[in-house]
């Protein structure tokens, strides 16, 4: 079912097929994370992007309870905008040869990813809301304050002394 298919009839409909996109991306984020942690020098920045993959399995997880809460079987549709941004992250921190450089490359790529999925869970809590469904809105809200809170972090450890060593 693509976004803007006749199978999209209803704002239900509309609904169900976000958090399946959502769920596809948090599912490919949790193969992403490690490579991404790997990648990394910075000792914070590592424990950073091991920290966020646990906490993205409890995202996949509560999508799970979401999907059941709405009476649906979890499932996920491909998300070509989740898969840009990881094949652009691949492919500029394999281009990077200065490990603060990396660092900063990884950050940037991080944040793109955070950014994406704060637009959609802000999206899904709105809508849930609107469909009488403050029970999935509360969840997806729990999702949305953790992936805001990893992107202040994100900022504050580019901001500390990252961005400042890869420009040096």
């Amino acid at each position: 079912m693509g976004l803007f298919t006749r199978d999209i009839k209803t704002m239900d409909d509309l609904f169900v097929h976000q958090l399946q996109d959502i769920y596809y991306a948090e599912k490919q984020l949790v193969k992403a994370l490690p490579k991404m942690a790997e990648k990394a020098n910075d000792n914070q920045l590592k424990q950073g992007f091991l920290g966020h993959l646990e906490q993205t399995k409890g995202h996949v997880t509560r999508l799970e309870q979401v999907f059941q809460m709405h009476g649906i079987a979890p499932k996920a549709v491909t998300c070509p905008a989740i898969d840009g941004i990881i094949e652009e992250a691949d492919e500029v921190t394999g281009e990077v040869a200065d490990k603060q450089v990396l660092d900063a490359a990884l950050i940037n790529a991080a944040q793109a990813a955070e950014h994406y999925e704060i637009t959609r869970y802000g999206t899904l809590v709105t809508w849930a809301k609107r469909l009488g469904r403050n029970d999935c809105a509360a969840v997806l809200q729990k999702t949305l304050d953790e992936e805001k809170a990893t992107d202040k972090k994100l900022t504050q450890l580019a901001e500390s002394g990252i961005n400042l060593k890869a420009a040096s």
